[in-house]
């Protein structure tokens, strides 16, 4: 679930929650939950990048190491606007 509009949005199902509150999001799955934290959208990181999608130019952030430790980080971004996703290694 991303910001959009004072609310998260889930993507693939369109469900909206309030940000003033915390949630617990089930998934798919009976034993995996996904806690969305109580945060001021403010404080979620940005950066300037185009989508390949929509070519808006603000896009949410997060870096995760998912190759070996000698390899570089990958970084995963959420357009602000079409809520698409993409990575970049």
């Amino acid at each position: 679930m991303f910001p959009n509009g004072g609310k998260y949005v889930c993507s693939s199902c369109g469900e909206e929650k309030e940000i003033g509150a915390s949630h617990v999001i089930v998934t798919g799955s009976n034993d995996k939950e996904m806690t969305v934290i109580k945060e001021d959208v403010a404080t979620l990181p940005k950066t300037r990048i185009a989508c390949p999608l929509c070519a808006h130019t603000e896009a949410y952030f997060v870096i995760r190491q998912t190759r070996a430790a000698d390899e570089p980080e990958t970084r995963i971004y959420r357009c602000c606007k079409c809520n698409h996703s993409w990575r970049e290694y």
